[in-house]
């Protein structure tokens, strides 16, 4: 189900809202936020609730198992170990068998020994990635000491399945809302309402009225590559690079409200990222929900920055790698973590010369730097992506983007450019509702829903990964 869907808005949100608060105790309201997490994931297929209740109940095992299992015994990391196993176990199938199996088809072929490897009908579950991280998180944490696992299964469920973070992030980690989950017998509808409704309408704003504008530039570009020139690849592709952060961000800003509504504080997942002046500063900036749990549970774990200057060099492009695979089962995302686990390392070398920069200076080249990546990350191939970013450096003549609301779409990306690099983000704004404040919201959101009222609801980015 889409949060910019008439049935999200206007059948789903409030009735899950208004049975909510109505109930009288903390377990109800964990029944419910479970049924509704359900609800919310099996709109799309309800087969794969299934494996979301499987993958929940292996984990909430595990962690009851560290809990009475002895630090250091056996057992313990047995408790770890096994259901980490098996998540991993269904991520990749679902998500890398058949890249597995068309890698070993090309490779065979391009040696002259071609393998008759099939290519699976398998449906990849949605928001697959994400689910399984948090329960990896958790049993990871529950194993280190760093939260006590919960006795409570609903309580679990909660967490795993709350639909304002399920399919798209951010990334919670369990220790980042267990306070608002413990509390939330207890909880005050009132407290948080309005910062609620003020974040789930800055990120309608961000999905409906900036990112879906500019899909009607970038998608028809990309879908015709071929033809593009040199003026259409630099429009396409900065289209794109406005189009991710804000329909990703979008998506996080909403939950971030939604999660207000329901009392549960969701914590930040974008802060700006293209205000970054260095790739490291990107990274803490972007989709940092995912950054910090790959620096935790894999660079840190690799060894991190100990053991000498190539270690982190290694640590490094390890964990890139991992966070380009993890976004998607294609070399072009293998080559996109790879790409950024370059610039970290670059930075890292020319450190002493890089920071001494005007910081508009540093702004803008991490930009470009970060605009190139996205050129692999939106191409289906190396093709396609070679082909466009040669065409951008090459003039070359061909299509451009013509369209009866073309004024409308470069007008957006004037706005989606002050807004990402100069203007403030959703954590950035006052939410209180002071009359001029209800005034915009009020603007924007009717917008928003006049746009979804007459156009279907495209689907976030995010959720293919």
């Amino acid at each position: 189900m889409l949060f910019n869907s008439i049935e999200f808005l206007f059948a789903f949100l409030p009735i899950a809202y208004l049975v909510f608060w109505g109930l009288p105790n903390a377990k109800a309201r964990y029944v419910w936020l479970t049924i509704t997490g359900y609800v919310f994931y099996g709109w799309w297929d309800p087969r794969f609730v299934l494996l979301m209740a499987f993958s929940t109940l292996v984990s909430y095992v595990a962690g009851l198992g560290i809990l009475r299992s002895p630090v250091g015994s056996r057992a313990r990391t047995m408790y770890l170990a096994v259901p980490i196993t098996v998540d991993l176990a269904l991520l990749g199938f679902f998500k890398y068998t058949n890249f597995a199996l068309d890698t070993v088809r090309s490779v065979s072929t391009a040696a002259g020994a071609p393998i008759p490897v099939p290519h699976l009908d398998i449906v990849l579950p949605i928001g697959i990635s994400f689910y399984t991280f948090h329960t990896i998180s958790y049993m990871v944490d529950a194993y280190r000491g760093v939260i006590t696992p919960t006795r409570n299964l609903w309580e679990f469920s909660t967490y795993v399945s709350l639909f304002s973070q399920l399919v798209a992030g951010p990334i919670v980690r369990f220790r980042q809302i267990e306070e608002d989950l413990e509390e939330i017998g207890t909880s005050s509808r009132t407290r948080w309402l309005t910062r609620g409704i003020s974040f789930f309408c800055v990120g309608l704003v961000e999905k409906v009225l900036m990112a879906d504008t500019l899909a009607a530039l970038v998608d028809p570009s990309f879908a015709n590559w071929r033809a593009l020139s040199t003026s259409g690849a630099w429009l396409a592709v900065l289209g794109y690079t406005f189009q991710l952060l804000f329909d990703f961000s979008g998506y996080s800003t909403m939950a971030v409200g939604l999660g207000y509504l329901f009392g549960i504080r969701i914590p930040q997942n974008f802060n700006s990222p293209y205000k970054a002046l260095n790739p490291s500063d990107f990274w803490e900036r972007w989709h940092s929900s995912l950054s910090s749990c790959l620096r935790d549970y894999l660079y840190i774990p690799l060894g991190g920055n100990r053991g000498g200057t190539w270690n982190t060099y290694r640590n490094l492009m390890l964990t890139m790698l991992f966070g380009g695979l993890w976004h998607g089962a294609s070399w072009t995302f293998v080559f996109w973590g790879f790409y950024h686990g370059l610039l970290l390392c670059l930075y890292r070398v020319f450190r002493t010369s890089w920071d001494p920069l005007p910081r508009g200076v540093q702004q803008f080249l991490m930009f470009g730097s970060a605009m190139v990546g996205w050129v692999f990350f939106r191409a289906t191939s190396f093709t396609e992506a070679l082909h466009i970013l040669r065409i951008m450096v090459v003039p070359t003549s061909g299509s451009w983007f013509s369209d009866s609301n073309l004024g409308l779409v470069m007008l957006v990306m004037l706005i989606a450019a002050w807004w990402s690099m100069r203007g403030p983000n959703a954590f950035e704004m006052r939410h209180e509702w002071t009359p001029t404040r209800m005034v915009g919201l009020a603007a924007a959101f009717g917008a928003g829903l006049a746009l979804i009222v007459t156009a279907r609801p495209s689907p976030f980015l995010y959720f293919q990964f």
